[in-house]
């Protein structure tokens, strides 16, 4: 038997010592502790799938939490079903007790696991559902008040309205016109489209 952890922090600017003090605490060696900077989104993350093919048949691995090993629901219960049941592996989630199969092999031990697993995976992805759904309400009701986000737009080109006039009266091409501006194609015709209908605005 052999011991693993997984540690896992959604950005690069997250900080994994929180998880990282918790396995050290159970003697796992360094070099069985592997850790990913990803969304848990899914499981296609290079740690994860190292980790999976290091371990054998009645090695323990070892998580802080159940969203720390995803936060999909569906894809929670799968890679838990091909650890637990197809690899023989044993998964002790360190918050929560329940979550230990090395206790209770017996039929109702196992069950009573299984639910414990769907219940938490559940209230993982839905969680993560619920933060989606408020940062787009909060963007939203902030694009309301006015707000913009992105990055601020470019000012028009001081010769803009000569060289927009001039093209519009077919004097040069959209490329020249572009050039003398100093913009892309596109560009230069987004902001004369958009200045357009500010004229029509005004001249209402």
């Amino acid at each position: 038997m052999t011991a693993y952890g997984y540690i896992r922090v959604s950005t690069r600017d997250q900080n994994e010592d929180r998880q990282r003090i918790a396995l050290q605490g159970l003697n796992i060696p360094e070099k069985n502790i592997f850790m990913d900077k990803q969304s848990g989104k899914d499981f296609e993350r290079s740690q994860y799938k190292r980790l999976v093919r290091r371990m054998k048949r009645d090695d323990v691995l070892y998580i802080k939490s159940i969203d720390r090993l995803g936060r999909n629901y569906g894809e929670i219960l799968e890679q838990w079903r091909l650890l637990t049941k197809e690899k023989g592996i044993d998964i002790v989630v360190l918050d929560m007790p329940l979550l230990d199969t090395r206790r209770g092999k017996d039929l109702m031990g196992t069950f009573l696991s299984d639910i414990v697993l769907q219940v938490l995976s559940f209230v993982a992805e839905n969680e993560r559902n619920n933060i989606r759904q408020r940062q787009a309400e909060g963007i939203a009701a902030a694009k309301a008040r006015g707000v913009r986000f992105g990055r601020p737009e470019r000012p028009l080109p001081e010769n803009f309205k000569e060289i927009h006039r001039a093209w519009r009266s077919k004097k040069i091409s959209l490329p020249k016109a572009a050039a003398a501006c100093g913009l892309p194609k596109g560009t230069f015709y987004a902001k004369a489209r958009k200045y357009e209908e500010n004229l029509k605005k005004w001249s209402k």
